[in-house]
């Protein structure tokens, strides 16, 4: 019922949404700047390719495998660099990314500079957004966990989390780990969607563009990462008819957001918000035909509620 076109776009936009989420754990949630997201999506998206194409393997279990796999290369690398903060361990993990690329570049497993292809077509729109719904209800239930308030006071004050007995470094490795695996899981969906990969589409700008989705969206919020995720696949293919300029309108339509909305589209909106606007909604439309029959009494009652409710 929908173009195939079309269809494209949201089928890698709900990729985008879930690879969003991993670093909106680790860099909006945790406080933890990481410009290597691609390179844990390519460690999943070649893992789960070989696993499919050479092995034989399910899609599922070479998903899942892919996953693991840069989950347990963000425990690797978050023991050496997760002691380091701000712009060290931004420059940590971009030189790790960049680590990674030249590797795939040299890797006979992996087709060297030329790249796998012929990968099995084994993503489609239902699979990615069936994962997406399920990555955004594990990211709500790890936000409102013991973890996820450990993650949050970390991001806040991390002298005075470990004053309070926060281990930071051993949460920051579990940010890393679990944003990884979504990086991983993206990843080997992108695979078996895209059906060829090469080590160029991995690169720093691939980090970049999945950190704008996260700031566009708003640090910390997963319906912001969502609705940036969203934002910035849908524009470029906008901006298509003008194809000439269509980098300039997008590097000017961050710049203007992050002008005049620093804190994102919906920087400290989460769902608990949403839902809470949504009650009052409705609140007050059912409650709109009574108030209007009491007249001026019944507009202070209303007024006197929504204080009470501040």
């Amino acid at each position: 019922m929908i173009n195939a076109y079309y269809l494209q776009v949201l089928t890698i936009m709900g990729i985008n949404v879930i690879m969003a989420l991993g670093l909106n754990l680790i860099t909006g949630v945790t406080g933890q700047l990481s410009l290597g997201h691609a390179a844990f999506m390519s460690i999943g998206a070649y893992a789960a390719a070989i696993l499919t194409l050479n092995y034989g393997a399910p899609f599922w279990l070479a998903l899942l495998f892919g996953a693991l796999v840069a989950a347990f290369f963000g425990v690797l690398l978050g023991f050496p660099t997760l002691r380091l903060s701000g712009d060290y361990l931004a420059i940590a993990t971009m030189g790790f990314g960049e680590i990674t690329r030249v590797i795939l570049l040299n890797l006979d497993i992996a087709g060297r500079a030329l790249g796998i292809s012929g990968i099995p077509h084994s993503s489609n729109f239902s699979t990615v957004w069936i994962l997406a719904v399920l990555s955004i209800v594990t990211m709500v239930f790890v936000g409102n966990s013991r973890l996820g308030r450990a993650f949050l006071a970390i991001r806040e004050d991390e002298i005075a989390a470990e004053a309070m007995g926060v281990n930071s470094t051993y949460y920051k490795i579990q940010a890393f780990a679990l944003g990884s695996f979504f990086a991983g899981l993206g990843g080997g969906l992108y695979a078996h969607y895209i059906t060829y990969l090469n080590p160029s589409d991995f690169g720093f700008m691939k980090s970049i563009e999945i950190l704008n989705m996260v700031v566009l969206g708003g640090m910390g919020s997963i319906p912001g990462t969502i609705l940036g995720a969203g934002v910035l696949t849908a524009v470029p293919e906008v901006l298509r008819a003008v194809r000439e300029y269509r980098m300039l309108f997008y590097g000017g339509l961050l710049v203007f957001m992050m002008i005049f909305k620093p804190n994102g589209l919906l920087g400290g909106v989460h769902f608990s918000t949403i839902r809470n606007w949504l009650i009052r909604i409705f609140k007050g439309s059912a409650g709109s035909p009574a108030g209007g029959s009491r007249g001026g009494t019944g507009a202070g009652e209303d007024a006197k509620t929504r204080v009470q409710e501040g």
